[in-house]
């Protein structure tokens, strides 16, 4: 009786003990549509691996594929999610390095059931992050609540799994995301232009050397090199003094076309032949009438930052346009929900239905060029009539 309560109360110390080490996790790293903070004061190995326990315990999914962008902690990271999702009894293909436009696409052509992506975007080198997708590569907040999947990491309380998942070391599916993109975007000819394109250390160094290979185009690379140091400069394409040295690069070699990528890559900006930042509406409005070639009388969505011009666009080549909020969730859902063919945001986040409705800079890049040389004109030419209106940049507080 005595050995009894001396076991009972034994286990109630090693319980107060254990709960005394787990740190509560910082509720303000879930974002809207992400999880995101700085390393290793509120993202660390510890955290991510409570999170990815507790979304593979939500979704129970059979194939997880997992990532990172090429931040410093990320290696360390990912090691800990694939063992976290493993331990909740998943199988997990891990694609290593990618792009998070890749990345969607992997999820969709494994068939996976859920992705975790180590990345903090277009965020200084002191953050990381993790964005999370179910099935389709749509959004974690589709499937589970940010509130609940912060609850269940913070206690920490995980029952043992009946199995351990299988580890697959997928090389980078690049090759066949490539052949993806390309054959959706339908380019056959790059026609000689001359372009200027800053990586901003981020991850599309990666992937421009394969993507514009053989491509009949003069290509001058600014910052490919991954460096989640950022040594360079900020790779945020939203903000002027990142695109300064775009901008003189492109007037020192007379340039047609400078172009900008965020750090993971799902971004992208643009910067015409005479220097001039495109913002992103803009850029919605031309690609739109592109897409509306494809798909004549197509539904296309646009961001409620954006100019009165663009639905006027959308409307005078066909299209049937659709203003909604904007968080790439949010608008993912609706093109779910209404069928709508394309949208773009004021952030340089653009979505294709016809590549799994994901946002792609890669697409978009390509889709550009492609305008270019069809109506022989260049990017000033394409977007002066359409800046006809007073505009304001974001304006964030």
């Amino acid at each position: 009786m005595f050995a009894t309560k001396e076991t009972k109360m034994t286990k109630k110390r090693h319980l107060r003990r254990r709960e005394a080490i787990i740190q509560h996790i910082d509720s303000s790293i879930f974002k809207a549509y992400d999880i995101r903070g700085t390393y290793p004061e509120q993202i660390n190995e510890d955290v991510v691996y409570r999170i990815a326990r507790a979304y593979a315990q939500k979704l129970k999914p059979s194939v997880t594929v997992v990532g990172r962008d090429m931040r410093v902690s990320g290696p360390s990271l990912l090691e800990t999610i694939r063992r976290g999702v493993m331990d909740e009894g998943s199988d997990v293909i891990d694609i290593d390095m990618t792009t998070t436009s890749m990345y969607y696409y992997a999820v969709n052509a494994f068939n996976a059931a859920a992705g975790i992506v180590v990345t903090a975007s277009h965020n200084p080198e002191q953050y990381n992050g993790l964005k999370l997708t179910g099935t389709g590569a749509a959004p974690s907040v589709d499937f589970v609540n940010n509130d609940e999947l912060h609850k269940i990491a913070d206690e920490g309380h995980f029952m043992q799994s009946t199995r351990v998942g299988k580890l697959e070391n997928a090389s980078e599916p690049i090759d066949s995301y490539m052949k993806a993109v390309r054959d959706t975007s339908g380019i056959k000819d790059f026609g000689g232009l001359k372009l200027v394109i800053d990586a901003g250390n981020g991850m599309e160094g990666i992937v421009l050397p394969k993507l514009l290979q053989n491509a009949d185009c003069d290509v001058t690379p600014l910052f490919w090199e991954p460096d989640g140091r950022f040594p360079n400069h900020e790779a945020n394409p939203l903000k002027e003094e990142t695109l300064a040295g775009l901008k003189q690069k492109l007037s020192e070699i007379g340039a047609n076309l400078g172009v900008a990528y965020d750090g993971d890559g799902d971004r992208v900006g643009f910067v015409d032949e005479k220097g001039q930042h495109i913002p992103g509406d803009i850029v919605t409005a031309i690609l739109a009438k592109r897409m509306l070639q494809d798909k004549p009388g197509a539904l296309i969505i646009y961001d409620v930052r954006s100019s009165w011009a663009v639905r006027e666009e959308i409307e005078n080549a066909g299209g049937r346009p659709l203003m909604w909020k904007c968080r790439h969730d949010l608008i993912k859902k609706k093109m779910h929900e209404t069928g709508a063919y394309f949208a773009g945001e004021l952030s340089c986040h653009y979505y294709f239905a016809n590549f799994h409705v994901t946002d792609n800079g890669d697409l978009v890049l390509l889709n550009m060029i492609q305008i270019m040389l069809s109506e022989g004109k260049t990017l000033s030419e394409l977007a002066k009539p359409i800046m006809r209106y007073f505009h304001s940049p974001e304006i964030n507080f």
